[in-house]
């Protein structure tokens, strides 16, 4: 039995013979995988990029035998974006992708600590990446603590706060003590919340803190659960931490946002919400005001 290539006008007297010629000649483009000859190697490329069957990387034109494969070829030979399975020309193109798309977290601002070498990191979403971009990887510790004996600085008035409020100054400055300043002080009740709050002759007064421990009874079977939100740890020392911390202080701060209302149990929480600036309340003259009065007479918060 004969078999006869049209395109190239020849015959052959076997079948073994025919397919080794359409296999290796140069007029043909054979697809070993999916058994087909193509009349072009544009069509034969064609049919690579738009095949399911095919790992294809028309950068390189070169048929990978899995999708592991080919994206590990990305991955190592190219500038590429797994999450959206885009190949970038140049590497400045990709981390101009990074930043422009609002599905990639990145930061790409050169640090104050390395040399000015950019961070390139990503992060999980994009209160993250305002987090990091606020720290003092990108901003001047300019706040110094007026606490005796303390000299330490900080990258905000929120990081402050809050090492008055873990105790961790020298002045001895506690997060009681500062509630208790931050409410006779704050006679308009613009940051604090007067539903939260015990009236009295001398203006207001926040609630007596009332300290909780747990015992070994709080053991459920599983884990050490605490009595108040139900909340499980995997030691009652950490029962304990949770217990003492503000999670079940009474929220005596609040965004004067009436559109936005969160209420907080901690100053620092509050001064993070108002530099966040996601409600909009730092453009509140009133606050602006409360907040520049706590910060510029900070040394009055000091023991």
């Amino acid at each position: 039995m004969a078999y006869y290539c049209q395109r190239c006008d020849r015959t052959f007297w076997s079948e073994h013979a025919y397919q080794q010629h359409v296999e290796n000649s140069s007029a043909h483009y054979w697809c070993e995988k999916c058994d087909r000859d193509f009349v072009s190697y544009h069509a034969r490329r064609s049919h690579y990029i738009q095949s399911g069957f095919h790992h294809f990387c028309h950068k390189c034109d070169e048929d990978f035998e899995s999708r592991r494969g080919l994206l590990r070829h990305f991955s190592e030979d190219h500038w590429y974006c797994g999450r959206h399975n885009t190949i970038f020309d140049s590497s400045l193109g990709l981390k101009e992708h990074y930043v422009q798309s609002p599905d990639h977290h990145y930061c790409q601002k050169c640090s104050q600590h390395f040399d000015d070498k950019p961070c390139d990191r990503f992060f999980q979403n994009q209160n993250s990446l305002d987090q990091h971009l606020r720290s003092s990887t990108h901003q001047p510790k300019n706040v110094r603590c007026p606490g005796l004996g303390c000299g330490r600085s900080f990258v905000s008035h929120s990081a402050l706060l809050l090492h008055f409020e873990a105790g961790n100054c020298p002045s001895g400055m506690t997060r009681e003590e500062l509630n208790r300043i931050v409410v006779q002080a704050d006679r308009n009740n613009i940051i604090t919340n007067p539903a939260r709050l015990i009236a009295g002759p001398q203006g207001y007064q926040q609630p007596s803190a009332t300290d909780y421990w747990a015992t070994a009874r709080s053991w459920n079977g599983s884990a050490y659960e605490c009595f108040l939100c139900h909340g499980t740890f995997r030691s009652l020392q950490s029962l304990n931490t949770h217990l003492q911390s503000p999670r079940h202080r009474e929220r005596i701060y609040r965004c004067p946002n009436q559109s936005c209302g969160i209420e907080y149990s901690v100053l620092s929480a509050l001064c993070q919400h108002v530099e966040n600036g996601s409600c909009g309340v730092s453009r509140f003259r009133a606050v602006r005001n409360a907040l520049d009065s706590l910060a510029t007479n900070m040394r009055l918060l000091t023991v």
